[in-house]
């Protein structure tokens, strides 16, 4: 397929290696190269109920009704409400903006909360969240609620006035891979419509696409289709830094080049997640919606702050959680681990981590009396959310849900081992124990001397990269490290050459989680097959290839 793109398009070989692995076609390649939001964005009115939730919100636009937003702690969520904020705000109007507490409240709408929402406020928009919420919902009497969501559905729907989510079990599923806030962004499109459609003008979406880019890729969306222009086209509009928040952000982070989707799922993206999980639930949003400098910053540094707390929390959680797994097995088609007074803000990440290591779908739960709170991650091909939300259905849980790759539960202590049994026999039926290790695909071979900013500028035309859209992975084979050095408390930098005077720079995070960082560390002149993606280091103004090292295997 490489060479057939190759020949009909004349673009450079390490580019049509790649556009062949992601499946596209040769007819098909200058379109994937530059992706048009015009051609590839969804008609709203395809999500069912999507054209009464626009009439809806622009009647309480008009008529200066009194609107809240409930949105859900997490990037998703901060961004979806910032969107909203930011909509009515050019649009001359204010909004209550309430994000639940993670340990108070929990996950998504409340009783309380509700009801308190409802005595004030004529318009509750539920985002990222809402859509098994039937009691709290319910609790919402004397005001209408909009549900703007993608987690998985029931089989009922809860007494709002609307729920607009491509996951509704009586969706087509042709739009299961939005996030929240594509959901919210389409929304506002159909809004522009029916504004156009009498006559008026509503504020240019097109400048909103950097918080639609963030919230795809830090929701692990596939980037494929709309996702892809979403993301493609929001880096553009993050890059002239116009959103203060934003900016802020990028700053205290010492982000000093045009941001990729790197940066935004592994540098912006925790940032924002950080006051959701160690700290106040709305500051991730605040921040997002602000629009004064003096105060973008303060909350920018306080996130910063609440970051590094994070890390620390979940590092010593994510020790435990580990020991624990392995004297359960690591080989069960379910990784678990459950302890008192694990921080519900840090479960999910070391969920992920432990998923990562072994291949297999990880549940991480932190309990508080009899009841544990927990957070789940899933493998390619396995539906997580789906099993819970069963396990939730059968009575093994308190509440569950979620979708394929990632989900919550709430679970008794006297519950734990049969649900958690269970689960591990939902996902065996779906294959989850049957995976082995997983493989590291490799795209290439090259030298140290090949690895050049034209070789990274051509293949980065194929992106961005990110979920179902990885980007290339290539092998540097029969390396010598000369230069070795810990950095942080868990993370390795090297540099290695082929000894024929081309040299490398690389850097392995996380590479003293396991074995990797002592054997680079204490490499004795051994030398070295290296595998990994490259990317550009920018240091002092001036820039080079750094290979962001996955993996190694010894060759002699």
């Amino acid at each position: 397929m490489a060479e057939a793109i190759a020949q009909q398009t004349a673009l450079p070989r390490p580019l049509c290696h790649t556009l062949a692995r992601l499946d596209v076609l040769p007819e098909d390649a200058a379109s994937y190269l530059e992706p048009k939001l015009r051609d590839l964005l969804p008609d709203p009115r395809s999500i069912l109920d999507m054209k009464k939730a626009a009439a809806r919100f622009l009647q309480a636009v008009r008529q200066h009704e009194r609107i809240a937003i409930f949105a859900d702690y997490d990037v998703d969520g901060g961004t979806s409400a910032a969107l909203l904020l930011d909509w009515l705000r050019q649009s001359n109007q204010n909004a209550t903006l309430y994000v639940p507490d993670r340990i108070d409240e929990g996950y998504g709408p409340n009783v309380p909360a509700m009801q308190q929402l409802a005595h004030d406020h004529d318009l509750i928009i539920c985002v990222d969240c809402g859509t098994l919420s039937h009691e709290a919902l319910a609790a919402a009497e004397g005001a209408d609620v909009i549900v703007l969501d993608h987690h998985l559905g029931g089989e009922t729907l809860p007494p709002a006035l609307v729920v607009v989510n491509p996951n509704r079990q009586d969706e087509s599923g042709d739009l299961a891979h939005l996030c929240a806030a594509a959901v919210v962004f389409l929304m506002l499109v159909e809004v522009g419509r029916q504004l156009r459609e009498a006559g008026q003008k509503g504020p240019d979406l097109m400048a909103m696409l950097d918080l639609v880019a963030l919230a795809t890729v830090a929701d692990v969306a596939p980037l494929r289709g709309v996702n892809r222009a979403f993301v493609q086209q929001g880096l553009k509009v993050m890059a002239r830094r116009q959103r203060v928040g934003l900016v802020a952000l990028s700053d205290v982070a010492r982000l000093d080049t045009a941001p990729t989707s790197y940066h935004l799922g592994f540098v912006l993206g925790p940032r924002i997640n950080a006051g959701g999980r160690v700290g106040r639930a709305d500051l991730g949003a605040r921040l997002l919606a602000c629009t004064d400098m003096h105060e973008a910053k303060a909350l920018a540094e306080r996130l910063e702050e609440l970051n590094a707390e994070r890390r620390e929390v979940e590092a010593n959680v994510h020790t435990a959680a580990l020991e624990q797994a392995e004297e359960r097995g690591l080989d069960a088609p379910l990784v678990w681990a459950a302890a008192d007074g694990w921080h519900p803000g840090v479960v999910g990440i070391v969920a992920s981590r432990l998923k990562e290591k072994t291949n297999r779908p990880a549940i991480v739960i932190g309990f508080d009396g009899d009841e544990g709170k927990g957070s789940g991650r899933s493998i390619s091909g396995v539906d997580l959310g789906a099993s819970i939300q069963r396990l939730a259905s059968e009575g093994l849980l308190i509440k569950g849900g979620g979708h394929k790759m990632a989900a919550g539960l709430t679970v008794a202590r006297d519950q734990l081992e049969p649900a958690m049994a269970r689960l591990s026999e939902l996902l065996a039926k779906q294959g989850a124990g049957q995976a082995g290790p997983s493989d590291l695909k490799l795209d290439g071979m090259l030298m140290p001397g090949a690895a050049s900013i034209d070789l990274l500028h051509q293949i980065e035309a194929a992106g961005p990269f990110g979920a179902s859209a990885p980007g290339p992975r290539y092998v540097f084979a029969d390396m010598a490290i000369s230069f070795a050095k810990r950095v942080g408390d868990n993370h390795l930098k090297i540099r290695f050459g082929d000894g024929l005077g081309a040299s490398l720079d690389a850097i392995a995070f996380g590479a003293f989680d396991g074995p990797l960082g002592a054997a680079l560390e204490q490499h004795g002149g051994a030398r070295f097959h290296l595998a990994g993606r490259l990317s550009i280091n920018t240091w002092g103004g001036r820039q080079s290839v750094q290979l962001m090292l996955e993996d190694a295997a010894r060759a002699n």
